[in-house]
C-alpha cells in the first residue's frame, strides 16, 4: 500500500480505514488486556444487585454541603464572587406558613471581606421553618445560579430606578 505525504510532510496513510481501524482497535485495548479478559471480568450480576452509589451527590445545594462541608460559591452575572446559604421567614398564607429564600453573600475579589448581598424570591415553602429551608436545600446547583443571576439582575434594575 503507498503512503501519501500529508501537508506537514508526515506520511499518512492511503488507506483511511487502515487509520480507524487502528484507532478502533486502540480503545478497546484495556490495560493490556485483550477485549474477551476484560469482559470477563465484569460480573453484571454483582452490579445489578449492588448498584454503585450516585457520583454527582453534590448537584443539589443541599449535597454539595454535606459532601464538602461548605456552601458553594458562584460567579455572579455581574462577574463578582458570592457565595449562598439559605434563610426562611414566615408567610402570611396558612396553607404554606413558612418560605425559605436564597441569600447570596458578594465578597471582595480577594475573599477578604464582604462587600455586598442580594437575595432571591421565595424559592420553597414549608410547614415549619426546617421543612421550608429542606426543600430548598434539594435545589439543583443551576437552580441556584439561576436565581443568582436573577437577582443581580433585579437589583441593578431596582438601582437604576
Amino acid at each position: 500500500m503507498a503512503d501519501v505525504e500529508s501537508v506537514g510532510g508526515e506520511k499518512e496513510p492511503e488507506d483511511p480505514g487502515l487509520l480507524d481501524e487502528t484507532l478502533r482497535g486502540a480503545l478497546f485495548r484495556i490495560s493490556g488486556e485483550d477485549e474477551m479478559e476484560a469482559a470477563e471480568s465484569l460480573d453484571v450480576v454483582d452490579l445489578a444487585s449492588n448498584p454503585p452509589a450516585p457520583v454527582a451527590g453534590d448537584l443539589t445545594l443541599g449535597g454539595y454541603i454535606e459532601r464538602h462541608n461548605r456552601v458553594p460559591a458562584f460567579e455572579g452575572a455581574d462577574g463578582q464572587p458570592y457565595t449562598v446559604d439559605v434563610d426562611t421567614e414566615p408567610t402570611d398564607d396558612a396553607s404554606r406558613p413558612f418560605a425559605a429564600f436564597l441569600v447570596f453573600i458578594r465578597w471582595a475579589a480577594t475573599g477578604a471581606g464582604i462587600m455586598d448581598h442580594a437575595e432571591s424570591r421565595d424559592v420553597a415553602f414549608g410547614a415549619s421553618h426546617e421543612e421550608a429551608r429542606r426543600a430548598a436545600l434539594e435545589l439543583s446547583l443551576y437552580e441556584v445560579k439561576a436565581e443568582l443571576d436573577s437577582a443581580i439582575l433585579r437589583k441593578r434594575d431596582e438601582l437604576e430606578d
